[in-house]
């Protein structure tokens, strides 16, 4: 008897599935965004396909909710303490991980990293887009070798799960989920169906076999994750692998996680040997210069959880051309143009006739808005030509009023500033009740930005 051909439609932005072609999508509200796919099921491989052919399928029961024994299931914990911090504290059994970033951002060498460095772990690494040499020879350049690491290269669920089937491994890496191929799909590797359907039985895989999953992932033009938004739902943890890759620093951020914060992130230095964690990226965000310039003001802020200390810099100059321009990089531009009219409105400085570029030092991207007052001091600074006092930082956010508002934990940032060798630190005054006395450090408490301009210059 053959199997039975459906045709349809789906939406490469959310994965909508329709009968019939639509110009918009009625999920999303996307345009144009319909494209057909060709899907063959079989009734009798469809009931038992994917992990349960290979696996014994549990069957479901009702159960009272108050009877269920909670289950404590220890994490794995990997020699990466930046993974570990994104992840939680650590990598959690049954968990399915999906990881998308650029393309040559780093992502493979990452996880090939942590796969050869977990002793002791049975790793299964599937690659479906490198041969068995350019793996190795990846490998030979991080320099660590691993007994209980097995290569893989293949795009066919069913024979990675009879490889997982015969090896029982303690961790499955797949790079990438876009390569992969289900037999009970016909359609091409990387269309919505496909994705929806491979990341469906890997999801399988591991709540049935506890076994965790890591899924690199592809990411579009526009900076989305490829393929249809329920894969983002299907995992229990979304992480965004980001850089500028004319920098070395790499960031982890968390996008979602079921088992831990998703305020975490991670910073990697990309070398010859692979991804190097960067256990205090303060140190190496502030550039070290012998004479002080004009334009530059350290900021204390928070990327997560972590304290960070960034530097900003600012030039100011005497717009030639009609219009004033406007550039700022790793901050962001409606920001920059609120505080420019705090300054002209507040402040009476003149800056309508001024070019004004910000930069983040080091290619971060800062949305903490803590960074307010730094920005301000920067600024003034390159208005008026002097360069800020040594070892003095801000942290504070500017309202439209000119006022300076309290930030979350301040004693954080207090401390970290402490920690590198900073004398003063300015933070509003409004967050001085509670706030322990920190050796070494001077905490000058200011309102209104012009406290901070006649203190300063």
């Amino acid at each position: 008897m053959t199997s039975k051909v459906k045709t349809a439609f789906f939406c490469t932005s959310c994965g909508y599935e329709s009968a019939k072609w639509l110009g918009k999508c009625p999920a999303c509200s996307s345009w144009n965004t319909f494209t057909q796919e060709v899907i063959q099921k079989d009734a009798k491989a469809g009931a038992t396909k994917g992990w349960q052919t290979l696996g014994d399928a549990k069957a479901a029961k009702t159960i009272l909710l108050q009877d269920l024994v909670p289950e404590e299931k220890t994490r794995l914990t990997t020699p990466d303490a930046e993974l570990n911090r994104v992840l939680g504290g650590g990598i959690v059994p049954g968990s399915i991980v999906l990881v998308a970033g650029e393309p040559g951002i780093g992502k493979s060498t990452l996880f090939l990293q942590i796969g050869l460095m977990l002793h002791g772990v049975t790793t299964l690494y599937v690659s479906g887009e490198e041969s068995e040499q350019q793996v190795k020879m990846r490998a030979d350049r991080i320099g660590v070798s691993n007994d209980a690491f097995y290569l893989l290269t293949a795009t066919n669920t069913q024979t990675i799960f009879s490889e997982i089937k015969k090896l029982r491994p303690q961790l499955v890496i797949i790079d990438s989920v876009q390569t992969l191929e289900s037999p009970y799909i016909d359609s091409p590797s990387g269309s919505v169906s496909q994705i929806r359907e491979c990341a469906g039985e890997l999801q399988r895989f591991a709540k049935e076999s506890g076994t965790p999953v890591f899924l690199i992932g592809h990411i579009t033009k526009d900076g989305s994750i490829a393929g249809p938004k329920i894969l983002e739902h299907m995992v229990d943890t979304v992480l965004q692998f980001e850089g500028d890759r004319h920098y070395a620093y790499r960031i982890l951020r968390t996008q979602k996680n079921r088992f831990g914060s998703t305020s975490e992130l991670g910073i990697y230095e990309m070398n010859e040997g692979g991804m190097r964690p960067v256990l205090n990226p303060s140190e190496i965000l502030i550039s070290q210069k012998d004479d002080q310039l004009s334009g530059s003001a350290i900021a204390a802020l928070l990327e997560g959880m972590r304290p960070l200390l960034i530097e900003v810099q600012a030039l100011v100059t005497q717009s030639v051309y009609g219009t004033p321009q406007r550039t700022a990089s790793g901050f962001d531009m409606r920001r920059l143009q609120l505080l420019l009219a705090v300054l002209d409105k507040r402040g009476g400085f003149q800056f309508g006739t001024k070019d004004v570029f910000i930069n983040i030092a080091g290619g971060l991207r800062i949305e903490d808005p803590s960074t307010d007052l730094a920005v301000v001091m920067a600024l003034l600074s390159s208005y008026e030509d002097m360069a800020l006092p040594a070892h003095l930082c801000f942290a504070g956010e500017v309202g439209l009023n000119g006022e300076i508002r309290a930030v979350n934990r301040i004693e954080q940032r207090i401390a970290e500033a402490a920690k590198l060798g900073f004398d003063k630190i300015v933070i509003s005054k409004y967050a001085a009740k509670g706030i322990p006395k920190q050796p070494g450090i001077q905490v000058v408490l200011a309102g209104r930005i012009d406290e901070v301009y006649k203190m300063v210059f």
